[in-house]
């Protein structure tokens, strides 16, 4: 019998918790460690609409990068999205497991995917919190990569600025990485893929001739959820894993 220990101790062999962030949440934030599981729903989010999948598919579990509980709730009511997901997960007996700045900064994690899934070339982490991914792309044009990027990842639209440079060594951080950028610049990185961009920080990157690409929160870190899925899967052939069919980026363009 499979348990929901089971799962995240095959989780924190990928992500170990001592790589997250001070201030993450990571693990086991809902259920109970000796539940048994035969179906994993796998999403980057666990917002309400991943928990009432999860619920309709019968699953003993939601996996998810971002965290059910970031900061804690003074409540747990009907009244808000949150409170309203960990009591759907509660009536139906479903745990919620996820691994969020751990997955970033891990081997094979959230960055790794992030790097091959735009086709870098001998990666390197770079940085001191080992977040940021580095590499090579044969050397092209600005306007060529942003093709390239949008076409990779599936994104809508991107946010750039040119640091009138060619594109050669490029840095990437899923998610909100942009406050980084001074750790692609001093590996020599010419470019930056990240998401969360600011105002100021797009005028921080001309200025320091960095071509800064923002592709969007949920197109930076989503390639991750299929690989994960697969290394579940190959992990424990006796449970289904389920990528989520109903998760999307609620942002929009006009």
């Amino acid at each position: 019998m499979t348990t929901i220990q089971n799962i995240l101790d095959f989780i924190e062999t990928l992500a170990p918790r001592e790589l997250k962030m001070d201030w993450d949440n990571v693990g086991l934030l809902c259920g109970s460690r000796n539940a048994p599981v035969d179906k994993i729903l796998v999403a980057l989010d666990p917002f309400e609409h991943v928990c009432k999948e999860a619920a309709q598919l019968g699953a003993q579990l939601v996996l998810t990068h971002h965290p059910l509980i970031f900061t804690a709730p003074k409540t747990v009511t009907d009244d808000t999205s949150i409170g309203r997901s960990i009591q759907l997960l509660c009536r139906h007996g479903i745990s919620a497991i996820n691994a969020h700045t751990n997955l970033d900064c891990a081997p094979g994690g959230v960055n790794d995917v992030l790097a091959s899934a735009l086709g870098l070339q001998n990666v390197e982490t770079i940085g001191s919190e080992n977040l940021l991914r580095a590499g090579f792309v044969e050397e092209t044009s600005l306007d060529d990569f942003l093709g390239h990027v949008k076409a990779s990842l599936g994104a809508p639209a991107l946010r750039y600025v040119s640091g009138n440079k060619p594109v050669r060594k490029v840095a990437v951080g899923g998610g909100s990485c942009a406050s980084s950028m001074t750790d692609a610049l001093a590996a020599g990185c010419d470019t930056f893929v990240t998401s969360d961009i600011r105002y100021n920080q797009f005028w921080d990157a001309q200025d320091l001739h960095l071509n800064l690409i923002d592709a969007g929160h949920f197109y930076t870190e989503n390639p991750v959820i299929p690989v994960l899925a697969e290394k579940l899967q190959a992990a424990f052939p006796e449970i289904q894993v389920i990528v989520s069919k109903k998760h999307a980026d609620c942002m929009k363009f006009y």
